[in-house]
């Protein structure tokens, strides 16, 4: 058997200065490491608004909610008892309809918008990290 040994057998790839296409190694893996940075940058962004955007649209929610909720109950209590009338109207009183923290104000329709908001912040981190993925 007289068999000429094949130019691409004489050196393994994994060896070789070039990549397939013809780019340098050094570029591949400066390319390969922003892409990994990329990746988990998006992908963090995702799990951390995946986290909050079910809280913060939970507690809008419920902060919306229940002033009506506590109305709704002291309409109820007048025909009984005026006392339980007047505990009720002192807790819808105590209820806010606004939190300064921080320097920011929180209203329940903030948190509600910001919950849906962070629902499309992680729908992009999923689909940039995926991108990101692919060209890994």
């Amino acid at each position: 058997m007289d068999q000429r040994p094949n130019a691409n057998f004489a050196r393994p790839l994994a060896f070789s200065s070039r990549s397939a296409d013809g780019s340098p190694l050094a570029f591949r893996l400066v390319r390969t490491g922003i892409w990994s940075v990329c990746y988990f940058a998006f992908y963090f962004i995702q799990q951390l608004a995946e986290l909050f955007a079910p809280l913060l649209l939970i507690a809008g929610v419920l902060w919306k909610v229940l002033p009506a909720l506590v109305g709704a109950l002291s309409h109820a209590a007048v025909a009984a008892d005026p006392q339980a009338k007047d505990a009720i109207t002192n807790v819808a009183a105590a209820i806010p309809q606004h939190i300064l923290v921080a320097g920011h104000d929180l209203t329940a329709g903030g948190l509600i918008w910001d919950g849906i908001l962070l629902m499309g912040l992680a729908a992009a981190g999923a689909t940039l990290a995926t991108l990101a993925g692919k060209n890994l």
